[in-house]
């Protein structure tokens, strides 16, 4: 009974002989080292663009904000420039119907009283209207009508709505960063998990998927404008 059990103690002994032997002379993988020296310089650089385009999808959220704030601003004063212009209108327009009333009437004492009363917007654009011939409606439909506040008006709210078109154009900038935030994970995913994989083709397939990934995210970056300060 014990020459049994001494004999197969041998065999068992001999099968991992084998089985270590064997291991030892498997071929092993020539490129190993070379892959994993690629993931880890491709993990690290991926990092930094990742943490770069974080930050530049900040500063550009940002400066929109910023343009926004200014468009607000801005469209405030158009408005209160606007009202100041409409005020200055409703008198000029209310001498101005005096005198058409009095002209009509044939009063020209009053006429002349009202006419000598007109601002200088008024008596600007009263003259230019009688040059053209009063082909006009009247005084207030030609350009030469200019109230205070309708020209800082105007100009106001063609700088809102530059600062508006501006903080729009921001605003796409940091969308883009934030979606090559994305991508940059997803090649630091795909690197990682590639050393993980049974097979060396796998592997290799893996990360050449994240460096495609990888040099496609960085071309793009290269197009995108940089905000600093």
């Amino acid at each position: 009974m014990s020459g049994n059990a001494s004999g197969a103690e041998e065999e068992f002994a001999d099968a991992e002989i084998i089985a270590t032997e064997s291991d030892q002379t498997r071929p092993k993988d020539p490129t190993a080292r070379v892959r994993d020296v690629i993931v880890l310089v491709l993990l690290s650089v991926t990092a930094v663009v990742t943490a770069w385009c974080g930050f530049q999808s900040s500063k550009w959220g940002g400066a929109m904000s910023i343009s926004f704030s200014q468009a607000s601003s801005a469209r405030i004063a158009a408005a209160r420039d606007q009202g100041e212009a409409n005020s200055a209108r409703q008198i000029d327009v209310s001498l101005w119907t005096l005198f058409v009333q009095a002209t009509a009437t044939g009063d020209k004492q009053l006429a002349s009283y009202v006419q000598a009363r007109f601002p200088d917007r008024l008596e600007i654009a009263y003259k230019a209207w009688q040059a053209q011939g009063q082909k006009a409606d009247s005084p207030f439909a030609l350009a030469a009508y200019q109230p205070p506040g309708q020209a800082a008006s105007v100009a106001a709210d063609r700088d809102a709505d530059r600062k508006f078109a501006t903080a729009l154009e921001y605003n796409t900038r940091g969308d883009h960063y934030t979606v090559l935030t994305v991508l940059f994970a997803i090649v630091l995913f795909f690197a990682a998990v590639s050393p993980r994989l049974a097979r060396p083709l796998t592997q290799w397939l893996m990360l050449a998927f994240a460096l495609a990934l990888f040099l496609a995210g960085v071309i793009i970056a290269a197009t995108l404008p940089i905000l600093i300060s």
